[in-house]
């Protein structure tokens, strides 16, 4: 049996917590602030803590912050939870070593599996860490959806190490982006962040680019150039498009990460101190086994893989981030209407989050009132799904009832796109398929084909809203 510190501010999830977490044979104990839980750990450390975020007397990230002073040597698991989890909170969380960063309603499956992960590991003390410099002005690194939430949990635990990532998935789904964020957030951020795409620089010239030269070394170097090596010196490089570089680069980048050296053009060679992150949307498996990326480059890039999945895999991101980028466009700020909100989850978004932005400029630019409605996407063409079916007015009658209306139609959406395959449908939405299961008989639909063939990876819902009966309450704090 293990004590559980319960800290929220809100009297109803912190006795529904307490309760689970009885019920789950371990010993609660509750504070319903910053202050009474520093106080209790300091006489008593529990074995793991629950933590709210927005509290009125110290949010939780400043009470992570002071539980990790009072117990030197040993790290006490804590999770964030949080109604509100943002790419800022979370990153922040992960990186001053949050066990985990969840969203509230838990249910109680994963409360049981959350507490069982932190009971059972022995979780050395992270090392001192400044106050980060990242902020909530995160570009574009908005999301809702699991992947997403999983991204934004890598970003915090990796964003103080020197460790190389490598950055995959489509064009467009914001891997620079993400590039960037880590740079932000990490102990670097204070020097610059240089980024190269390889793809765009001609052959022969890519080793100036990225090594420098020497004045005179070849015919037209009328000066020095120092190189994107040096100049991220303290700081990041990012080397886009990595899967597109030569192979005769390929050999001198390899050399430039085991030697932390760099010889310009013509000069001798430099030590650099150098944080590398890459990106690619190529498949540098197949490039390997087709000869055109090295196998040893490969390896010592992919220390920690982030993998971005393409926008129609991320369907509860779409409308934040139209939100979002509607917001940062328009400068007297318009709103989406329901039917277009519907209108861009039923597109394919073969460009990613680069069309979606590009499509939200473009509808702001052109519509002439401050709602932009489904007629003005038709630039998009047809909705990618097999039919359209977009009630008359999905704000009709009570929240609750336009709740309904979103949830079956995207329920019977993914259905159609994965062919009545419920597990799979359920992974695109990001819920569990019992879930699944129950709101879509909730709903009378039923998908021809329908199949339970299982599907791994299916995480808790952020997707669309949980039942209430099956969530441990739904608090705003």
């Amino acid at each position: 049996m293990a004590t559980v510190l319960i800290v929220d501010d809100d009297i109803a999830m912190r006795e529904s917590l307490a309760e689970t977490v009885g019920d789950l044979g371990h010993q609660p104990v509750t504070a319903s602030g910053g202050h009474t839980a520093l106080a209790l750990v300091a006489r008593q450390p529990p074995d793991a803590v629950l933590l709210d975020l927005r509290m009125p007397d110290m949010d939780g990230l400043e009470v992570l912050r002071r539980l990790r002073t009072l117990h030197p040597g040993k790290a006490l698991p804590v999770a964030i939870l949080t109604a509100h989890a943002g790419a800022a909170n979370t990153i922040e969380a992960m990186r001053l070593g949050a066990f985990d960063h969840l969203t509230k309603p838990i249910g109680r499956e994963e409360l049981a599996a959350l507490l069982s992960r932190m009971t059972h590991i022995q979780h050395p003390a992270p090392a001192d860490l400044p106050i980060s410099h990242g902020d909530d002005n995160g570009e574009d690194l908005v999301g809702p959806s699991a992947a997403m939430r999983e991204v934004q949990k890598t970003i915090g635990l990796v964003a103080d190490s020197d460790a190389t990532v490598l950055l995959t998935g489509d064009t467009g789904t914001g891997k620079e982006v993400v590039a960037r964020a880590i740079h932000r957030y990490g102990h670097r951020a204070r020097a610059a962040f240089i980024a190269v795409n390889c793809a765009a620089i001609p052959s022969d010239l890519l080793e100036s680019e990225l090594f420098g030269h020497v004045r005179g070394a070849f015919t037209g170097a009328i000066a020095e150039r120092s190189g994107a090596f040096r100049d991220a010196h303290g700081g990041t490089l990012f080397l886009d498009e990595i899967g597109d570089m030569p192979l005769t680069m390929q050999a001198k980048i390899l050399r430039a990460l085991q030697d932390k050296t760099v010889t310009p053009v013509g000069g001798r060679p430099m030590h650099v101190d150098v944080r590398i992150l890459a990106a690619t949307h190529r498949d540098l498996a197949d490039h390997i086994r087709a000869g055109r990326f090295r196998e040893d480059l490969y390896y010592r890039l992919n220390v920690v893989p982030i993998h971005l999945p393409p926008l129609r895999e991320r369907l509860a991101d779409i409308v934040p981030l139209a939100e979002h980028f509607l917001q940062s466009v328009s400068a007297s700020p318009k709103r989406l209407a329901p039917q277009a909100a519907a209108r861009l989850l039923a597109s394919a978004w073969p460009g990613n989050v680069r069309e979606l932005k590009n499509a939200i400029e473009r509808a702001a630019v052109l519509s002439r009132g401050e709602m932009i409605d489904a007629a003005d996407f038709d630039f998009l063409g047809a909705p990618s799904g097999a039919r359209f079916d977009e009630p008359e007015d999905w704000t009709a009658g009570d929240l609750p009832g336009a709740v309904a209306r979103l949830e079956a139609y995207m329920i019977g959406r993914a259905l159609r796109e994965a062919g009545g395959n419920r597990t799979e449908a359920a992974r695109r939405l990001g819920i569990h398929r019992q879930l699944l299961y129950a709101k879509a008989e909730k709903y009378g639909i039923v998908a021809a084909g329908s199949s339970d063939d299982t599907t791994t990876g299916v995480v808790n819902a952020d997707a669309a809203p949980q039942e209430q009966n099956k969530n441990l309450g739904n608090s705003a704090s």
